[in-house]
């Protein structure tokens, strides 16, 4: 079982950065890659960024690639995501989670607000 816990949204202007945050409980955060999704009002939820357990290998996006960065600490069971250059159309629910090795999304968080105003 492994509980995830999102925190480091708010408002911010067109332009500006935020960094989220994913800390994660359980014994075996460390064997998981994980992943950033978001979801705006009225629309499907959609993949962000993921990072494999060791953090060797990113993958994002075409939407956010070269304004978002994702990154973790096994030390301190914890996934972020970096975001600058923040646009409007960023706007959504973000929410990390737990990829299983055959690359279905297992575990979630209650997800954190993000809000990029014009």
């Amino acid at each position: 079982q492994v509980q995830l816990v999102e925190s480091g949204g708010g408002l911010v202007q067109a332009g500006g950065s935020l960094r989220l945050s994913c800390a994660a409980s359980g014994r075996f955060f460390s064997s998981y890659a994980m992943g950033w999704f978001r979801q705006a009002p009225g629309k499907e939820r959609e993949f962000v960024a993921r990072i494999t357990w060791s953090g060797g290998s990113t993958y994002y996006a075409d939407s956010v690639k070269g304004r978002f960065t994702i990154s973790r600490d096994n030390a301190k069971n914890t996934v972020y995501l970096q975001m600058n250059s923040l646009k409007p159309e960023d706007t959504a629910v973000y929410y990390c989670s737990t990829r299983e090795v055959g690359g279905q999304y297992t575990y979630w968080g209650q997800g954190t607000q993000v809000t990029v105003s014009s």
